[in-house]
């Protein structure tokens, strides 16, 4: 049986996690163990709780408890489940919920970026990513195409943060991720990997180009909205790849060149 709280009190500290507290703050670098995310949305929710992350309470419109969100509430049990009207909670939360539910969830430890990439064929890297919309994006594309794992560099939105979890619709727990620390290409190559700069250069090789199709292994490396990728960066890269354009279009924002990259140089076997 579920147990249902109806807000009466803004200030409720057991409200902190939907009210007050920040992304970095629910990351909680210092004791990382202890961290929380919150999955927005009925979609996001059912993906994280298929991946067997733990949820520790709800957020939802009053309205739902009986309506369309009942098979969740069946799977979180007995967590508190916080309710009340649309316009209360978009006061309490200081945004209009996503088809009007939340929930608190415990973050799992990140596997190492040896485990990740075991046995994998094409990966992601994402250096220095900070839209969190654009790393959900991303996400979303990399697993619907052919990519097997998305490792992110420091400086990274982290994939749980809300906005970043409800735009790639789930799929960051349906793919395999975790972040790349440290020396990054060497640590890549040493796994096995050939690694493709994705950066408008004239000496870039045309993303169709057969002898990058024809690697066994890939890691695709994206660069930060606006700078892209650093020149020392692309120096280190086995290849570098461009994506044509025309109409004296100059770049595609990073999320809409990830899609056509992932596409291209995807696993073929698999789409």
């Amino acid at each position: 049986m579920n147990n249902i709280i109806e807000i009466k009190d803004f200030l409720a500290p057991e409200l902190d996690v939907y009210a007050r507290l920040t992304e970095v703050q629910l990351l909680n670098r210092e004791f990382p163990e202890k961290g929380l995310f919150i999955a927005e949305s009925p979609k996001v929710i059912e993906r994280a709780l298929d991946a067997g992350y733990e949820p520790v309470s709800c957020l939802m419109e009053k309205k739902h408890i009986d309506g369309e969100r009942r098979d969740i509430l069946k799977r979180i049990g007995d967590v508190p489940v916080y309710t009340a009207e649309f316009e209360i909670l978009t006061a309490l939360t200081g945004f209009k919920l996503t088809r009007g539910m939340l929930c608190a969830m415990k973050r799992k430890k990140l596997p190492s970026v040896e485990e990740i990439c075991k046995n994998k064929t094409r990966i992601v890297i994402l250096d220095r990513v900070m839209n969190p919309t654009n790393v959900g994006a991303i996400i979303r594309s990399a697993a619907a195409l052919g990519m097997d794992a998305v490792l992110l560099t420091e400086g990274s939105s982290d994939p749980l943060y809300r906005r970043a979890a409800r735009v790639s619709m789930g799929t960051v727990f349906q793919i395999d991720w975790t972040f790349l620390c440290g020396d990054r290409l060497d640590r890549i190559k040493n796994l096995g990997f050939k690694t493709v700069a994705m950066a408008l250069k004239d000496d870039s090789l045309s993303i169709a180009d057969p002898r990058i199709l024809r690697e066994e292994r890939l890691a695709i490396i994206m660069g930060t909205e606006g700078d892209g990728l650093s020149d020392e960066t692309i120096e280190g890269c086995d290849y570098t790849v461009k994506i044509p354009m025309y109409h004296g279009v100059d770049s595609l924002n990073v999320a809409a060149a990830s899609a056509v990259a992932f596409y291209q140089l995807g696993n073929q076997q698999k789409l």
